[in-house]
């Protein structure tokens, strides 16, 4: 079908919504003026694009599981997508956080809006996994368009923890660490604008590594905030994490957030000596507001066993942790809203467009947009009052304060090698299903202190099961300089090996 070209009363909505009063005369002028351009519209409408796909796969979209078969509701559809198995994943089985696209396998993102869509080209990330034999199995569960944290606010329902199903298991890449879990799942991928890999990987007793910024492509993932948004590997071991960034980093000219990219053979430098690594414990993440003691106590235990392993472990203060969600707000919840009213692909950077994902989230948001999560109702509703109002301002502002907190983390990160934490500062929600949709919103908001700075920052994190507190997972947050990723994981592979974290 081709364009509509615009009419007059076409014209006038146009001409409203920017703030412009057309006399008759341009009105008469503007129309006649306007064919013209549609002409080449209408060529280019019409002409083909490339939309090569993965060779050698075999593709099984799947179906949702039956609920006896999925007890922590992880999985939102089992597939088989086959590599040609070979390569360093030959024979692993994958699942993918349900915002990654796989050519012919339904994407949702959590949510009601995109219950129709299904993308015609797989994620890179896809593509660099399969193309080292690795089997996509599953298309994991998440919070609706990854707007929460804490793992209660997806179209298919809550995401039950492994180790109580009473619990949750925090967000947004909630199926991402629970279904872990099962037996047939050895690797998944989660992403991280807010902590969205770190806290579930913290409150399921799994590893989940949020890469530096860039370090792995994001062409083919819908994100919340362009500027934030990161894709990882999570896994039960370091070592698997390791050997899946390995696969899946480097550079991808369709992505044009990567500037230079560092990417090393990660599982090759795991048994490197650490003993000698300063740790630097900072004292901010720690006795925060909604702290819990147990936890932190668990985290210094953590750290205070690094120092026996010949780690020099020290305090070091950064005062700018405790105001950099405020940076992380202010950027965020106004690029987030301007993003969604840009049907989730905005404008003026060159690489991949998702026409079909445009399209659909397009029509949606003009018949579904109460379907819309409470949080991302927040989001539009207060970014487009800051928009309005304040005509970028606070956005600028908090755009133009990223780099100065960066750095703050950037000088500790010259005495140290790496900075630790706790993930998460509390233990996992119980599960409520009846409980206020205010309060739910409020909760699934409110304990990302320690993670979500480092969205903002790009620096790399880790979070490793360090403990256990009532019988459910705590994490040990580790973070070190831009692509220094190695550093993170052959520290976490040791930490690992020498102790039994659920009796530490």
């Amino acid at each position: 079908m081709g364009l509509r070209h615009p009419n007059r009363e076409d014209l006038l909505g146009a001409a409203a919504r920017n703030n412009l009063t057309l006399s008759e005369e341009e009105m008469e002028g503007y129309l006649s003026l306007s064919s013209a351009t549609f002409n080449w519209l209408d060529i280019l409408d019409q002409m083909p694009v490339e939309n090569p796909l993965t060779t050698g796969v075999v593709r099984d979209p799947g179906v949702r599981p039956r609920p006896e078969d999925d007890p922590y509701n992880a999985i939102v559809r089992r597939c088989s997508i086959k590599g040609p198995g070979k390569g360093k994943l030959a024979g692993v089985r994958v699942g993918l956080k349900d915002n990654i696209s796989m050519a012919g396998v339904p994407m949702t993102c959590g949510s009601r809006l995109l219950s129709a869509y299904v993308p015609q080209r797989d994620a890179t990330v896809a593509i660099r996994l399969l193309s080292q034999g690795a089997e996509i199995v599953a298309v994991l569960n998440m919070d609706d368009f990854a707007w929460s944290g804490a793992g209660d606010t997806s179209a298919y329902g809550p995401i039950l923890n492994p180790h109580n199903r009473e619990h949750l298991d925090s967000g947004s890449s909630s199926g991402s660490a629970a279904a872990l879990y099962y037996d047939d799942i050895d690797m998944t991928l989660g992403c991280d604008q807010g902590g969205s890999i770190r806290m579930p990987a913290a409150w399921c007793g799994v590893v989940g590594l949020m890469p530096t910024f860039g370090l792995v492509p994001y062409t083919g993932i819908v994100c919340g905030e362009p500027g934030f948004d990161h894709v990882g590997p999570m896994a039960r071991s370091t070592r698997e994490v390791a050997l899946m960034l390995e696969v899946i980093a480097g550079k991808d000219p369709l992505d044009p957030r990567q500037d230079e990219v560092i990417a090393e053979g990660y599982a090759d430098n795991l048994e490197e000596d650490v003993s000698g690594l300063r740790v630097g414990i900072v004292q901010e993440g720690f006795a925060q507001k909604r702290s819990d003691p147990q936890v932190d106590a668990a985290v210094r235990k953590a750290i205070a066993h690094l120092s026996k392993m010949g780690l020099v472990v020290q305090d070091v203060s950064i005062p700018a942790h405790n105001t950099a969600m405020a940076i992380y707000h202010g950027a965020m919840i106004e690029g987030a809203a301007a993003l969604v009213r840009a049907r989730g692909l905005g404008y003026h950077w060159q690489g991949f467009y998702d026409t079909g994902l445009g399209e659909t989230l397009g029509r949606a948001l003009k018949t579904q947009a109460d379907d819309l999560p409470p949080e991302l109702k927040l989001t539009m509703l207060i970014g487009t009052y800051l928009s309005d109002y304040y005509h970028g301002r606070v956005y600028y502002k908090a755009q133009n304060l990223r780099p100065a907190l960066r750095a703050s983390y950037d000088s500790a990160l010259e005495r140290f090698d790496v900075l630790a934490m706790p993930t998460v500062s509390i233990t996992a929600y119980k599960y409520k299903p009846d409980i206020d949709w205010k309060a739910r919103l409020s909760r699934g908001a409110d304990f990302g202190y320690n993670c979500s700075p480092f969205d903002a920052t790009g620096h790399p994190g880790i979070s490793v099961p360090c403990g256990k507190v009532d019988g459910l997972p705590v994490g040990l947050m580790l973070i070190a300089r831009h692509f220094q990723e190695s550093v993170l994981l052959k520290l976490a592979h040791a930490f690992e090996q020498s102790v039994d974290w659920e009796t530490l």
